[in-house]
């Protein structure tokens, strides 16, 4: 299994970034794919995930109406846009594979890949 992860940087407040995850190794098509987020001091928090089929999804409630999860199952790539971001959203952002398909596997993971960094700062 293989997660890499890419689209981070430094962005302004009010500012958008696109976070992209290639997945491989794996039938990417049968399980439910989350974004986790961890920052220095901070316990690592869920912050969007969907389904396998990606009809069902779910947010944090410090980012919602602000972050949308999707997925292409053809290009095996999961992706998570973000608006309006502010400085509390600074942290390494991982992206992972669930061990199931539906929402119930959405908030554990059994593979992650290495991580990318956000930083949302003047």
């Amino acid at each position: 299994v293989q997660l890499v992860e890419s689209g981070g940087g430094l962005v302004q407040p009010g500012g958008s970034l696109s976070l992209s995850c290639a997945a491989s190794g794996f039938t990417f098509s049968s399980f439910a794919s989350s974004w986790f987020r961890q920052a220095p001091g901070k316990e690592r928090e869920m912050v969007a995930a969907i389904s396998s089929d990606g009809a069902t999804t779910e947010y944090a409630d410090s980012v919602k109406g602000r972050f949308t999860i999707s997925r292409d199952n053809v290009k095996n790539t999961l992706y998570l846009e973000m608006n309006s971001l502010e400085p509390d959203d600074t942290a390494v952002y991982y992206c992972t594979k669930a061990r199931g398909a539906g929402s119930w596997s959405f908030h554990g993971y059994d593979y992650r890949g290495q991580g990318t960094q956000v930083i949302v700062s003047s």
